[in-house]
């Protein structure tokens, strides 16, 4: 009998061809997840008895799901975040959590380049008006010349800045708990406190995972301390900005524009009211969904679950 593997990824057929082919010819049957959201707990459950290793994206693992996935021993996650999961929960039953740190940055610093010069130029509202039969005028400004700041300075972070080497723009700034100088010093970054940080960029984006200590780190008081003319994009995580305070922010012009990639709470809803601002632009939790990063990611993680089921030590291994 072939081992069973699970994808809660969307269309993993089409997007991850080579991890599903790696995964065949080593003997596993790939069970994929036929929704186009996120995959519930009761119908991880409904396979789970079965699964020996799962490609997961953003849905919630916890006690009650792994004891619902007995044969259960490696999970590979479909990116870099796991506030999703209880690692210490999966400790507990013998699994062993990987993710694939490292192998989103080009599309996910691409992303945050691109909101930063769309929230820049109004490129949303413009497109919108334009398609109204509107003729709108808007002054809009370069990134040169701007100060950059970034919050966390991993791998993410270090392309962004290897990204703005092109735009000529003023200073790159960065907040960290841990220091890269050699990185630091090789992209021209400075590293400043955090209300340094806050008080002098232009532009703000984040690039830090969800924890206890990084939730609501961006609410009413720090958006206060920023520039009226500030931009802040999260492609991180939602909790990491206070979603009511962001709104409030950008209602009355506290900081003129955001971009975000996430949420709060996920999938977000019509009647968010952040949704209904116009100096706002969005994407629903994709800046890392390319097909040159699915593919990368999913053959990654397809050989995390092989190396497990080998008994070989897996790369990226987070709860040992």
């Amino acid at each position: 009998m072939k081992k069973k593997v699970l994808s809660t990824i969307p269309l993993f057929d089409q997007r991850c061809k080579r991890s599903l082919k790696l995964l065949e010819e080593n003997g596993y049957e790939v069970i994929m997840y036929q929704g186009d959201t996120v995959m519930t707990s009761d119908e991880i459950k409904a396979v789970g008895k079965d699964i020996c290793g799962a490609i997961v994206g953003c849905e919630a693992w916890d006690d009650d799901l792994f004891e619902a996935c007995p044969n259960l021993k490696v999970l590979a996650r479909f990116g870099v975040g796991v506030d999703c999961i209880d690692l210490e929960a999966a400790k507990r039953h013998g699994v062993k959590v990987c993710n694939a740190r490292g192998m989103n940055c080009d599309s996910v610093g691409e992303a945050t380049i691109m909101f930063v010069l769309g929230s820049l130029r109004n490129l949303v509202g413009l497109t919108n008006s334009t398609k109204a039969g509107e003729w709108e005028r808007y002054t809009g400004s370069t990134l040169k010349g701007k100060t950059y700041g970034l919050v966390g300075f991993g791998a993410i972070a270090q392309y962004v800045a290897k990204l703005l080497q092109s735009f000529d723009v003023g200073k790159i700034v960065a907040y960290d708990v841990f220091h890269n100088e050699e990185a630091a010093k090789k992209l021209g970054v400075e590293f400043v406190d955090f209300e340094t940080l806050l008080r002098e960029s232009d532009i703000l984006s984040l690039h830090i995972p969800c924890t206890p200590e990084t939730t609501d780190l961006i609410g009413e008081k720090e958006l206060k301390m920023m520039k009226k003319s500030a931009i802040l994009v999260n492609v991180a995580r939602g909790p990491i900005v206070n979603q009511d305070a962001l709104y409030h922010a950008l209602k009355d012009k506290t900081i003129a524009a955001a971009a975000v990639d996430v949420f709060t709470v996920e999938p977000t809803t019509k009647d968010t009211p952040l949704l209904s601002l116009d100096n706002l632009i969005c994407m629903p939790h994709q800046a890392a969904d390319t097909h040159e990063t699915f593919d990368a990611v999913a053959y990654f993680d397809a050989q995390v679950i092989i190396d497990v089921m080998n008994g070989v030590e897996p790369k990226n291994w987070l709860n040992r």
